[in-house]
């Protein structure tokens, strides 16, 4: 077997605005969903803060397996579907005032530890905008990421466990996108002071606990297969984007609907099935997942998968020749919406 030493190149166009445009005009039905909130997400959000908060008291107290164990099998699904709404308010997707959002997510990050949530937003648009541009799409893994971990099942077990901080350091490669304002001002201030009163209160065993329910969440774990489902060339070598149909569906709020998510980012997780139902043709011959218990494992033993497989482009945002047609007028108008989400 020969070890990939190259992330996959491709001068195609990235397939969403493409599928985007042909859904709209054969089902133009779809139009209603975009734009709409779902304030649901409030609370579920504070339902999880609560959630993590209490188990953090609880565990306080504990033996060290006690604790790890906790985050690994219980604290890990809330600290996920939290950040699944960070997401939604990334996006805008909870309230229609952008302030209301920001806040959200702000309140979504508490028992997560580190204030990303509203880095995580100016990222995450330009993830959506240049997917597959690497010094734009936060997304991909860096270089040295690629070289380092290659395609053994240790290093790609450390990559997930230290996902995080594999994240936070290849944004600096983001050199184009100024991300601090007032508002990530004020989401790490207010992080500081809530991890301040977690240890205050509960103690350093508490706050080590939900530091643990993130590294778990997002990286050794199943719900870190994830990352894997959503972009990695898994299962076709020209397919870009995976969604994942199973039942993690359900804590994960239908983020698994991810190729329906990047066709129409402006509709709420709530609405995304609906995408799928109405457009079956556009979905069902797409490859996807069902089981991230079965893809973490093959993540790690299958040495055809490394950290190189995936699709970049040097274009930002080209259409081939081919789809340059003039976009109809349903196009038009949910571009507009897309790009006032994104603001």
């Amino acid at each position: 077997m020969t070890m990939q030493t190259d992330f996959v190149r491709s001068t195609a166009s990235e397939p969403h605005r493409i599928r985007t445009r042909q859904i709209l005009k054969s089902h133009p039905e779809i139009k209603k969903l975009i734009g709409q909130k779902n304030p649901t997400t409030f609370w579920v959000t504070l339902g999880c803060v609560v959630l993590m908060t209490g188990l953090a008291y609880l565990v306080r107290d504990q033996s060290w397996w006690i604790v790890v164990a906790t985050a690994w099998f219980i604290g890990a699904f809330p600290a996920h579907t939290l950040f699944v709404c960070i997401h939604e308010a990334a996006h805008n997707l909870i309230f229609r005032k952008p302030e209301a959002n920001m806040l959200t997510g702000i309140l979504a990050n508490l028992p997560t530890v580190f204030p990303t949530a509203l880095t995580f937003k100016s990222f995450h648009i330009k993830h959506h905008a240049f997917q597959g541009v690497h010094e734009l799409d936060a997304d991909l893994p860096d270089w040295y990421e690629a070289k380092l971990i290659k395609n053994y099942a240790i290093g790609k077990a450390i990559w997930l466990l230290l996902f995080p901080l594999f994240q936070g350091v290849r944004t600096l490669r983001m050199k184009e996108l100024a991300v601090f304002d007032k508002w990530v001002m004020l989401n790490f201030a207010v992080q500081l002071t809530f991890d301040v009163l977690i240890v205050v209160l509960f103690g350093w065993k508490a706050l080590a606990f939900m530091g643990l329910c993130l590294f778990f969440s997002v990286g050794f774990h199943p719900l870190g297969a994830r990352w894997i489902q959503e972009h990695f060339l898994t299962l076709d070598p020209e397919q870009e984007t995976y969604s994942y149909y199973g039942p993690l569906n359900g804590p994960n709020l239908n983020v698994g609907f991810h190729n329906e998510h990047h066709d129409f980012p402006s509709i709420p997780w709530n609405k995304l099935p609906e995408i799928k139902k109405n457009a079956p043709e556009y979905y069902d011959t797409l490859k996807y997942h069902t089981s991230f218990v079965k893809l973490f494992f093959r993540f790690l033993f299958d040495q055809e998968i490394s950290l190189f497989s995936r699709i970049v482009r040097k274009e930002r945002g080209r259409v081939s020749v081919a789809d340059q047609s003039k976009p109809d007028m349903e196009l038009v108008q949910a571009q507009a919406v897309h790009a006032e989400t994104a603001a």
